[in-house]
């Protein structure tokens, strides 16, 4: 829907990319970095619930491009640490920076998820025997749900209710991460 850039996409992705192979290579133990992490997410969760009455509002300044790399190169060793795609950390951090629009950093979280996700697995390859058959019925729903948010998210759904929608989302991840 024309919300993508990828001026804003670039600098995040190039740092983020070799990071998330290496975040997957490493073998730390996880119960404490996935706790600070999902203290993080649950924090950020409020921050973007409480913003989301004014939406998009503030005026937007794109990252300098150090602050993009170094932010990138941080997210992508999270990524291939804990096994998320990345977009969970980048949005809300794009939003709360005031870096992007809601939909924009929407957009750009979504190829970044498939960069770092890739860039994860190929760093951890052993992971994918850990791939169960059912993955032919999470498949077609990743699919169906990922045209549904993309349909809502990019033209039916209030700028607000799009950040409450994130809020929702980080809360569900920071819980997971607390608890797993």
């Amino acid at each position: 829907a024309g919300y993508f850039s990828w001026s804003l996409f670039w600098p995040f992705a190039i740092a983020s990319v070799p990071a998330a192979y290496l975040g997957g290579r490493l073998g730390l133990p996880s119960p404490v970095y996935k706790a600070i992490l999902g203290v993080v997410l649950l924090f950020a969760s409020w921050r973007l619930f409480r913003s989301a009455r004014q939406g998009d509002a503030d005026a937007i300044r794109p990252p300098h491009r150090g602050a993009a790399l170094f932010s990138g190169g941080v997210i992508g060793v999270l990524s291939g640490l804990t096994g998320v795609g990345g977009g969970i950390f980048l949005s809300p951090l794009m939003l709360l920076m005031k870096w992007a629009r809601t939909r924009e950093s929407s957009g750009v979280a979504a190829l970044f998820i498939l960069v770092n996700s890739i860039a994860a697995l190929l760093g951890d390859p052993a992971s994918l025997g850990r791939v169960t058959g059912e993955i032919a019925l999470w498949m077609p729903a990743a699919v169906i749900g990922g045209w549904i948010g993309a349909e809502y998210g990019s033209k039916r759904l209030a700028t607000p209710m799009l950040r409450q929608c994130l809020a929702a989302v980080l809360v569900v991840a920071g819980i997971k991460l607390i608890a797993t």
